[in-house]
């Protein structure tokens, strides 16, 4: 719902409050990709073996599942405001631990709370935007966010590499730790007080509003084979990249990221276009640019130019029915959002998690033509997917208004009952 907090328009949220969202969820989903390029530093330091050292990853993506199980939802039957900067705390104290970590079992505890408290404090405020919003502008806002986690994703590995030549590891994890006192202190000082929206004693939680949300397991399904896509290929590229004939260096293969970034940070606007009811066109369209992403990905042998072609569709595609999906999620359960939320990442965790198995195996078993062909086909699936969910022969035009699509976008669908009928836009 939209606030009336003093210093918050009724019409539009503040540049200056969403740019603060947009960072500080940047900042904070950082904190979960930092140790990806540092692996050999930390397996050297703390004598951990290379076979073993993935455990790290493990520790912090096992964080990360258990705060969309528990840890996100609260943001609903909390005082969001208090919630976050107990999270703030929360992270900053893991943050120091494991810079000041001496053994694994240590490091790989503390790495456990940074993927927990910093995907609790990425979701929640993702949330948090969604609530302080109006309902006309809530896809902006959402996009805007969901922008900000894009950057912080991305930049993770860059600044990590950076920081670590400069100054070693653990210099990377102490000014995190710097970084995310200063963001925790503008956001007590800047966030709105918001209305907590579920009673304490009020029955719901993930799996009810999975069985009482079509729209949720609609866009959920299509997160899953989404990001099924996303993880196959971020988790190959660098496979053919740093092999012969191209043999590129880690910042060379680093570097592709931020063409995604490019595309990424486009899709932004999606958000804006849901908000005027075009959320079927772009999903439609998103479905069928990361279908056609795979043609310019498969010719990278002939050019990189190719690749990179390829790689800026993707994102651009990928983040752009990100958004949408979030958007309309939120829109069809305003009175639960982090746990709308926390239910769709799940989606997410899952999706990156299958297509990096599926991308390495296929990848070391047939090569990149196996990956790109499965890219396709999965890309395929969810298209074919969103025609039949839309139950249309002709998915290239929204469908026209009804009383339940109107209920939807005006934030006012009953959370039982009449809703099961409602098709997604």
């Amino acid at each position: 719902m939209a606030t009336t907090a003093p210093g918050i328009s009724p019409s539009r949220l503040p540049s200056a409050l969403l740019m603060l969202f947009a960072c500080a969820a940047g900042l904070s989903v950082a904190n979960v990709y930092y140790a990806q390029p540092l692996l050999d530093a930390l397996a050297a330091d703390l004598q951990i073996s290379i076979g073993r050292i993935g455990a790290v990853i493990a520790a912090t993506q096992l964080g990360s599942v258990a705060a969309l199980l528990w840890v996100v939802p609260l943001g609903d039957r909390m005082e969001r405001r208090r919630l976050m900067a107990i999270q703030t705390v929360g992270l900053v104290l893991a943050l120091l631990a494991v810079a000041m970590a001496a053994q694994a079992w240590s490091l790989l505890l503390g790495m456990l709370a940074v993927g927990l408290l910093g995907t609790a404090m990425t979701q929640g405020l993702i949330a948090y935007a969604a609530a302080a919003a109006g309902e006309h502008e809530r896809g902006r806002v959402v996009g805007a966010a969901q922008a900000g986690v894009v950057v912080g994703l991305l930049l993770a590995r860059v600044v990590a590499g950076a920081v670590a030549d400069l100054g070693g590891w653990r210099a990377v994890y102490l000014l995190s730790a710097a970084l995310m006192v200063v963001t925790g202190t503008l956001l007590w000082a800047r966030l709105p007080w918001l209305p907590v929206s579920i009673a304490p004693n009020t029955r719901t939680g993930v799996i009810a509003l999975l069985r009482q949300q079509p729209v949720l397991r609609q866009r959920g399904m299509l997160g899953l084979l989404l990001f099924t896509v996303f993880g196959l290929f971020w988790s190959s590229m660098s496979l053919p990249l740093g092999a012969p004939p191209y043999a590129l260096s880690h910042t060379g293969i680093g570097a592709f990221a931020l063409v995604g970034l490019l595309g990424a940070l486009a899709a932004a606007r999606s958000g804006h276009w849901s908000d005027r009811g075009h959320a079927g066109r772009v999903t439609t369209g998103a479905l069928l640019l990361m279908l056609l992403s795979w043609a310019p990905i498969a010719a990278m042998s002939h050019h990189l130019g190719w690749l990179v072609l390829g790689v800026l569709l993707l994102d651009l595609a990928v983040q752009a029915l990100h958004v949408t999906n979030q958007s309309r999620i939120l829109a069809a359960a305003p009175h639960a959002q982090a746990q709308v939320i926390a239910a769709y990442m799940l989606f997410y965790a899952a999706g990156s998690g299958l297509g990096a198995l599926l991308g390495s195996a296929l990848y070391a078993a047939h090569g990149w033509n196996a990956v790109c062909a499965a890219g396709a086909g999965i890309s395929l699936l969810a298209l074919l997917a969103w025609w039949a969910m839309r139950g249309r022969t002709a998915p290239w035009y929204p469908r026209r208004s009804t009383p339940c699509v109107d209920a939807l976008l005006k934030h006012s669908a009953p959370s039982t009952g009449s809703e099961s009928g409602c098709r997604i836009r």
